[in-house]
């Protein structure tokens, strides 16, 4: 076996349809562990809408931060930051190095460049804001943060509910903006990183998703929320606000059709490739097209 620097890892990001599975499970061989970099993956019972590996794929290449949690938690970048820092203890203690794989931005930023270290909310102001929501609506709460901390407002999306009232929980705790607290000193990874992003045509890229959705519909996506909802885990959960799961909430619902629901799914997937593509790109990745895995392979054998 070829002798590496511990202190190293690579990460393979892209959009959602990308081919980063496929792509980790090739280029993984016997000196590499692979840590799952992805917002729902991290959910129990969430398989077929969330794209996870399958079993028998894990049982051949060991993954991380898959199946941690129950869909009622709350699952933040912090979390991730201590899930991911003992995958790769363990991973290191295995003499292997730590492949990242996924396309949740958020989560590659806070453990690789720091994590802002945040207050601790009183329970008291969530409950306030919680309801405030449900009075007032997402559009005045996103006016109040906008006026309180709008370099945070213009970071986000006007519906980005979690993001809002992130906001709005610093805020009222500290008085101060939570983009003052995001610009603070931080701890972040010491591992020395190799970053590839992969590279696929807009078009191609659309087509995948739409053929990916499609796929989920017909392998049981809709009775995978049927069996979440029996569980008692409902839509307003923020896991079941993960795009597919929210869309299929409201068929069971009857608030709109399955097609439209589909229709849905592809559209909101299709941003959310776009924007991933847009965060990944501010990290200057090295970009390499996604149908080269010989080409990424000898990168990254090249490199470690």
């Amino acid at each position: 076996m070829k002798k590496v620097n511990k202190k190293k890892a690579v990460i393979l990001v892209g959009p959602t349809a990308s081919g980063k599975s496929d792509i980790s499970l090739s280029i993984a061989n016997n000196l590499f562990e692979i840590v799952s970099v992805d917002s729902a993956q991290v959910y129990k019972y969430m398989d077929i809408g969330t794209g996870k590996v399958s079993p028998y794929h894990r049982s051949l290449i060991t993954h991380y931060c898959i199946d941690i949690v129950n869909p009622d938690y709350w699952f933040t970048a912090g979390d991730f930051c201590r899930e991911a820092t003992r995958a790769v203890e363990t991973i290191l203690q295995h003499d292997k190095i730590p492949l990242f794989v996924g396309g949740t931005g958020l989560y590659i930023h806070a453990f690789f460049y720091g994590l802002a270290k945040l207050p601790q909310i009183d329970s008291k102001i969530k409950e306030e804001l919680h309801a405030e929501l449900q009075l007032k609506g997402i559009q005045a709460l996103y006016k109040e943060l906008s006026h309180h901390d709008k370099a945070w407002a213009d970071k986000i999306h006007p519906n980005d509910t979690q993001r809002i009232l992130r906001g709005l929980e610093v805020f009222r705790a500290t008085g101060l903006p939570l983009s003052q607290f995001l610009q603070s000193d931080h701890m972040k990874s010491d591992l020395e990183i190799l970053l590839i992003a992969l590279d696929i045509d807009r078009d191609i890229l659309y087509k995948r998703i739409e053929c990916r959705v499609d796929t989920m519909i017909n392998n049981g996506l809709v009775e995978e929320v049927e069996k979440l909802r029996a569980m008692g885990y409902t839509q307003d959960l923020n896991s079941q606000k993960a795009i597919g799961y929210i869309q299929l909430h409201r068929v069971l619902n009857n608030d709109i059709s399955l097609s439209d629901a589909i229709e849905e799914i592809k559209l909101q997937t299709k941003h959310y490739a776009k924007r991933q593509i847009t965060w990944f790109k501010r990290y200057k990745p090295l970009w390499m097209p996604a149908d080269d895995c010989k080409g990424i392979k000898k990168i990254i054998s090249e490199w470690i």
